[in-house]
């Protein structure tokens, strides 16, 4: 009889969670603050990106996604930007979180403005990819290109095609602005419907990279509604722990609001997101973050790393609903991660 020990399954993560008992299991991680677009809402009029050598190298951010998934709870995985897709080693950098698959990691998902998405869709899902969240806001050429800072929507849509034809799963992203593409959520809807595609509308949040919002310019998701009720029946389906409420629209389709202003989902968010340079911010509205790659550069082992994490987490605050209004703070969206 062989006295060889048998092999073990990993002993499950003690999750990380908040003081008001949130616990997380996303994470939500920048691998750039670049971006070829230049959305009002998002990038600031100049942008100042850091240096490459500021960011994150690749061993650094294994590091801490293993972390995270093994030893934190973690269990899904959102690559954002700036747009990834600017990343040359984004598919290596996949096929390394699929190494996390067997510690607990459950989903890894890609944040993209699709322009760039047509020639890599196939290679994406190669590497393991399992979905994708794509920002369209606009299907008039006029209004896209006012939104994106110039660009062309013919690219977008290329590559949302791509990504159907590879077998991506994937939902369209719209932040609705007033004075800027309201007029858009019907004729947005009705392609999602005759596409069946998992359409989102996103209320303007106070984190726009130019300091221009206001409440007068956040349509609700109430207006949202009833615009939607002008052309379809609308009929709200059972909320879940996705930061968006979804109702079925028509026969078939569904269609998201993330009413992040009027109607804050802070109670029950388990995100938590790091920045391509390495902080970590644990709510999206937080003023500061804790900069794990000054502690991973300065020799802290994976104990102490996970005790900085832990901390942070624990003074989380209880987010938008309880502090409404604009947040001021040196970070934009660009470099935060969608």
């Amino acid at each position: 009889m062989s006295l060889l020990p048998r092999p073990t399954a990993p002993m499950p993560a003690k999750p990380v969670a908040d003081r008001f008992g949130r616990v997380k299991r996303k994470l939500r991680v920048s691998l750039t603050d670049r971006c070829n677009f230049r959305c009002p809402y998002c990038m600031p009029e100049t942008p100042d990106f850091m240096p490459r050598a500021d960011r994150l190298s690749r061993d650094e951010l294994q590091r801490v996604l293993r972390l995270f998934v093994a030893d934190l709870g973690v269990n899904r995985l959102r690559l954002t930007g700036g747009e990834p897709l600017l990343r040359r080693d984004l598919e290596a950098v996949i096929e390394e979180c699929g190494e996390l698959r067997p510690l607990g990691l459950e989903r890894v998902s890609l944040t993209t403005n699709a322009a760039l998405l047509a020639r890599r869709a196939e290679g994406l899902q190669r590497a393991g990819l399992d979905d994708l969240n794509i920002s369209l806001d606009a299907l008039t050429p006029a209004t896209f290109e006012k939104l994106s800072g110039g660009r062309g929507v013919a690219p977008v849509l290329d590559g949302i095609r791509a990504a159907r034809d590879a077998g991506l799963s994937l939902k369209l992203n719209t932040v609705v602005v007033r004075g800027m593409n309201e007029d858009e959520i019907l004729p947005l809807t009705r392609w999602a419907v005759r596409e069946r595609l998992s359409l989102r509308f996103i209320e303007f949040m106070p984190l726009d990279g130019r300091g221009e919002w206001s409440r007068e310019r956040v349509v609700s998701q109430a207006e949202i509604l009833e615009r939607l009720r002008s052309e379809f029946e609308v009929e709200a389906l059972p909320r879940s722990n996705d930061p968006a409420a979804y109702y079925r629209v028509g026969s078939e389709s569904e269609i998201g609001v993330i009413a992040t202003v009027s109607n804050p989902f802070c109670a029950s968010c388990d995100r938590l997101r790091i920045t391509a340079d390495g902080s970590l911010y644990p709510c999206l509205f937080s003023q500061r973050g804790t900069s794990l790659r000054e502690l991973m550069r300065s020799g802290a082992d994976d104990v102490a790393l996970a005790a900085s994490i832990r901390d942070t987490v624990w003074h989380k605050d209880a987010g938008y609903a309880a502090h409404p209004g604009y947040v001021e703070r040196p970070i934009a969206m660009n470099s935060l991660g969608g």
